[in-house]
């Protein structure tokens, strides 16, 4: 049993213990290019959440991760078949009867790790720190806590040399032989604004894509899914011990 993951936890330790921070673990199921597995997203936010946990425990940090909820916002997706759509306003009622939990068990920290581009959680987490003023709700993206451009040399945001490199590290019997994946180019918009990035609209997946994937994955290796996935994971401990140790009223400088 590892007591830092709560699937794996039982009544005889929980019944007397609290835990000072909640970790939710949030993916999505969707096509990743030809060579990856649907779960892509799910599979990194388990393994994200798991490995960042279990650095913060051994570092003393009081720290239980959830299940990953396994679908995200794929609003963008509608027309790729068995990509699996949650609407954001969805989300916040699952997020809301979560947070109730929490807030009436007294674990009054929440963190999502994200693992995928569509969802965003901000907004959410704005309008449910009103409802539940004693919670501290943080949010992060674990795909972009580090410089990629230090690990990887094809730059991307979906099926791209760094999902590749780490689903080959951590899941390899599920990575097609990269000969067989599309090579991720994607359409840009004929807006210029936001080409620019300064405006903003969804992208019509099946459109910008012919293969699903955005970002050549045709450079992808174990070795660099590993080198990135072990220092991605030392940040997001970092801020799991970080979280633990804030005190309400003491958050800023």
């Amino acid at each position: 049993m590892k007591p830092y993951l709560l699937a794996e936890s039982n009544w005889k330790t929980l019944e007397n213990h609290r835990f000072e921070l909640a970790v939710l673990p949030w993916g999505a199921t969707e096509a990743h290019n030809y060579h990856m597995p649907y779960g892509t997203d799910v599979y990194e936010a388990d393994a994200v959440a798991a490995e960042s946990g279990k650095k913060a425990w051994e570092k003393g940090a009081n720290v239980t991760i959830m299940p990953t909820i396994p679908f995200g916002v794929n609003t963008g997706q509608s027309d790729i078949y068995l990509d699996i759509n949650l609407n954001p306003s969805t989300q916040l009622m699952i997020l809301k009867d979560i947070i109730t939990v929490l807030d009436r068990q007294g674990t009054k920290k929440l963190l999502i790790v994200n693992s995928h581009g569509g969802n965003d959680f901000k907004t959410m987490l704005r309008e449910l720190g009103l409802k539940f003023p004693e919670m501290m709700l943080f949010t992060c993206n674990w795909f972009q806590a580090l410089d990629k451009t230090k690990y990887f040399e094809e730059l991307g945001d979906h099926a791209d040399e760094m999902e590749t490199s780490i689903i080959m590290h951590l899941h390899p019997e599920l990575v097609l032989p990269l000969e067989e994946a599309g090579d991720g180019s994607e359409k840009k918009s004929a807006i210029k604004g936001i080409q620019e990035k300064w405006a903003w609209a969804e992208r019509k997946w099946s459109e910008v894509s012919a293969d699903t994937g955005i970002g050549n994955p045709k450079k992808s290796s174990p070795e660099k899914g590993k080198k990135y996935f072990e220092d991605v994971t030392d940040k997001v401990a970092q801020l799991m011990l970080d979280i633990c140790e804030a005190k309400t009223g003491e958050l800023y400088k």
